[in-house]
């Protein structure tokens, strides 16, 4: 069975740790590798290899860096099918969301590209008499990243082009149910003519986490994942010195006014609810049902449901995978047992549908007559569960929203121009959509929720994330008189 191992220095570097955790494909229940650990010695070495490839890495030109940053995304595009395919393998997620998953990565090398633009500085001739004032961007150093097993590919996308592309060089340290995909494209960067060093990839499990949180030289951390091990992240990597950006998780709501189209309404529920499994953090985990839209949104999402397709992500036929492990399996079914006793009404359980496998897969499950005292409307299931809460006015359903602990992003379903302006000034969220249920930003923007979806003040990628990997710099410089210089510069003299 392969043994997937860290690249560190630009080669492939086996463990020495002794300690391994199985892969699993989650389509058949099947180990298909086993991951290797990292040991407190080897993430060590991931450090000091990158600490030495920085001291050359930040002196690289931006038209050397841009470069390479171009023949990276080349690469990616077009090995993007093998990148889905270890996505399919080890996530589980269907190959269409696979491919989407790398397009969106794609995007933030593409705004990395133009990483000379986003470092020019500003300057000031003369602020006092032969005094000039100018700032610069230099990079931080050492950087890391902890990535989530839902976006193995996209997520460390989000960080590493950035990153690298502003002087810092970049460990990533994914997570270790999926670990081929992200171990895939550093390898690409390699190809691409990184040095070594620039981009290393540890495997590991918290004992690797927290000798990054503590290490000295490591001076910035990103992470995405849960909002209790995004706030240990945070006050671990800030407790010593470290720069950090968080971001956990979250509790998406729909408002659906009853001026809605309810087929685009239902479409984008269903959608949003179930791709991917419902794993992601933009997942709309909650429709808010305003007023007597309620029934028929229910009806036209219950329709499209029993028409949902799930399967195993390699077949072209299915629009859902299974679960990432037995585990996340079994937790979502329980969650829905939940809500039955707590006494929503149940549409549609996915805990009925059969499958024919040894698989991680559950059906999907829609709960109505929702109320926010469940444990279905306050914690965050992450599966494919959708909850319909019923309300009476626009007001209440914008306050659920404020009242929620998460505030990554919501969404309004609504003809009314006047109502969507409204909504996007009062949702309290980072990450707002009017009719599009996943307001994920493009590449030139930036990506991060509110409340306890952030920790930390700076969200990921985009500017936000050049703005991360960078600190700023003043000089002020004072030059004698031009006239008064040994050096004759043409200058009229007194004579």
């Amino acid at each position: 069975m392969e043994t997937i191992h860290h690249l560190i220095d630009g080669v492939a570097s086996p463990s020495a740790s002794g300690v391994t955790k199985p892969v699993f494909n989650p389509a058949t229940g099947e180990q298909t590798a086993s991951l290797a650990m990292a040991s407190l010695a080897e993430v060590d070495a991931a450090v000091a290899s990158s600490q030495a490839a920085f001291q050359e890495w930040r002196h690289v030109s931006l038209a050397r860096r841009i470069k390479l940053m171009h023949a990276f995304r080349n690469l990616l595009e077009v090995n993007q099918a093998e990148v889905a395919r270890r996505l399919t393998a080890e996530h589980g997620k269907v190959t269409s969301d696979a491919l989407g998953e790398v397009a969106r990565g794609l995007e933030n090398i593409e705004y990395a590209c133009g990483i000379a633009e986003m470092l020019k500085g500003a300057y000031n001739e003369s602020a006092s008499s032969g005094v000039d004032v100018y700032s610069v961007r230099q990079p931080l150093g050492v950087v890391a990243g902890i990535t989530p097993f839902n976006f193995p590919a996209m997520v460390p996308l989000w960080m590493i082009p950035n990153a690298i592309a502003t002087g810092n060089t970049f460990i990533l340290k994914p997570s270790e149910r999926d670990p081929s995909a992200p171990l895939f494209i550093a390898e690409l960067a390699q190809e691409a003519g990184f040095p070594p060093g620039v981009l290393n990839v540890v495997n590991g499990d918290k004992l690797a986490v927290d000798r990054l949180l503590e290490h000295p030289d490591v001076k910035a951390v990103s992470f995405v994942g849960s909002s209790p091990i995004a706030h240990y992240v945070y006050e671990t990597g800030s407790k010593h010195g470290k720069r950090v950006q968080a971001l956990g998780g979250a509790k998406n709501h729909m408002i659906v006014l009853p001026d809605a189209d309810i087929d685009l309404a239902a479409d984008s529920a269903v959608s949003a609810a179930y791709g991917s499994a419902g794993e992601r953090c933009m997942a709309i985990s909650v429709v808010v049902a305003v007023g007597d839209v309620a029934d028929p949104l229910v009806d036209a999402i219950k329709v499209r449901m029993d028409k949902l397709v799930i399967g195993d992500g390699t077949d072209p036929s299915s629009e859902m995978g299974p679960l990432i492990t037995e585990e996340a399996r079994d937790r979502v079914n329980d969650y829905v047992g939940q809500g039955a006793a707590a006494g929503a009404t149940v549409v549609v359980d996915g805990r009925d549908t059969q499958f024919n496998n040894n698989g991680f897969f559950t059906g999907v499950t829609l709960l109505d007559n929702v109320t926010t005292d469940m444990s279905v409307y306050q914690d965050e299931i992450f599966g494919p569960v959708l909850s319909v809460v019923r309300v009476d006015t626009y007001q209440q359903g914008v306050k659920l929203i404020e009242d929620n602990r998460w505030g990554n992003g919501a969404a309004l379903f609504t003809r009314d121009g006047g109502a969507a302006r409204r909504f996007q000034e009062e949702a309290d969220a980072g990450m707002v959509g009017i009719n599009v249920p996943i307001p994920v930003p493009v590449g030139y923007h930036s990506f991060g929720g509110w409340k306890d979806s952030l920790y930390g003040d700076t969200t990921m990628y985009g500017p936000e994330g050049v703005k991360f990997y960078t600190k700023a710099k003043v000089i002020t410089s004072r030059w004698p008189d031009p006239s008064t210089s040994s050096v004759d510069l043409g200058f009229p003299t007194n004579d």
